[in-house]
């Protein structure tokens, strides 16, 4: 990136946002803080991640990664609306995803930590002029300091045509009061997580298989009414099965790669698959998490890992896994049901 460039995304002065440009009801889930368009495809961003964040946690000293995805999601109907004028009402349907984060820039310093995206978005028109998909890259700053940088394509459909894709599921409302109840979690410490509310897993029956447990009154995963499982919770199985997969040695999402086949309905179970793939040219474990509904591939998520260094991790109590050999059932129904948040 040019100086000049740098020193300008530095200078960018922050500005409270409307929480309906991000899709948020709830104001404290509002991430993003200011915007300015620097050329018609080239924008500048501002962010603040606090250190306490209710689900985004920095337990071990480092910002969570999938806050970094949440701030990047985020990105998508703010710029929809503020610079490419998609009226309020329309759906954003991500076709893929990915990022990648550097670890040792994520460290947690202050209770809130400024960040700058710089984005780059190339949009596709659709009939009428009106734009139908953005291919999107940005970069992530905190200060000069590099935090990683993450890319997306998303399309855009008017309410019509998104009540002709989806029929009769796509009533939000409808669709959260049909939900099927949450199924057990699996304990929070295999999953790097400090509350069983924010588990997404639950045992499956199989090593390296998972149901999702999803809580359709968990408070940031459903900020308000979806007609279907939300992306961040698909993404948070996989961060949370790659955990798994390493457990008890606490491991950081450093990367991932998702494409996004189609929705995950909140009536039927869904199931998450792991798959090891071979380590990456740095020598870091990869793991490929699959979910599926009933027998079709919704979405598949290839992550990255790096080992935590810490003493603090939430996994220190190590010990073995028995979700991957289903050992002892009677044990894990013995677990408290998660409460509707």
């Amino acid at each position: 990136m040019p100086k000049s460039e740098m020193n300008s995304v530095q200078a960018v002065r922050p500005t409270p946002l409307p929480q309906e440009l991000v899709h948020k009801h709830n104001k404290d889930e509002v991430l993003l803080t200011g915007w300015r368009e620097l050329s018609p495809q080239c924008f500048e961003v501002t962010a603040r991640w606090p250190r306490d964040h209710s689900f985004y946690l920095s337990d071990q000293g480092i910002h969570d990664p999938l806050m970094l995805v949440e701030t990047v999601r985020q990105l998508l109907p703010l710029l929809s609306h503020v610079a490419y004028d998609v009226p309020l009402g329309h759906q954003l349907i991500w076709d893929d995803f990915s990022y990648q984060a550097d670890p040792e820039a994520l460290r947690a310093r202050d209770p809130h930590t400024e960040v700058c995206l710089v984005v780059r978005c190339d949009s596709v028109a659709g009939r009428g002029g009106r734009t139908a998909a953005v291919l999107l890259h940005t970069e992530i700053f905190r200060g000069g300091e590099r935090l990683g940088e993450a890319g997306t394509r998303f399309a855009i459909q008017r309410p019509a045509v998104y009540r002709r894709l989806r029929g009769e599921r796509g009533d939000a409302h409808r669709a959260m009061a049909d939900a099927a109840p949450p199924a057990l979690p699996v304990p929070a410490r295999w999953v790097g997580r400090t509350s069983p509310y924010d588990v997404v897993l639950s045992s499956g029956g199989a090593p390296g298989r998972w149901q999702l447990c999803v809580d359709t009154g968990h408070p940031a995963l459903f900020d308000h009414p979806v007609d279907h499982v939300p992306g961040m919770l698909l993404l948070e199985a996989a961060r949370q099965a790659s955990q798994v997969a390493a457990y008890p040695q606490p491991v950081v999402p450093v990367a991932m790669r998702t494409e996004f086949h189609r929705y995950v309905e909140l009536c039927a179970p869904a199931w998450a698959e792991a798959q090891a793939l071979p380590a990456d040219a740095e020598r870091r474990s990869r793991v490929r998490v699959s979910v599926h509904q009933e027998d079709t591939v919704c979405c598949s998520t290839d992550v990255t890992v790096e080992r935590v260094l810490t003493s603090a991790s939430v996994l220190a109590d190590a010990g073995s896994v028995p979700v991957l050999s289903d050992s002892d059932p009677l044990a894990e129904r013995r677990r408290p049901t998660p409460a509707v948040l």
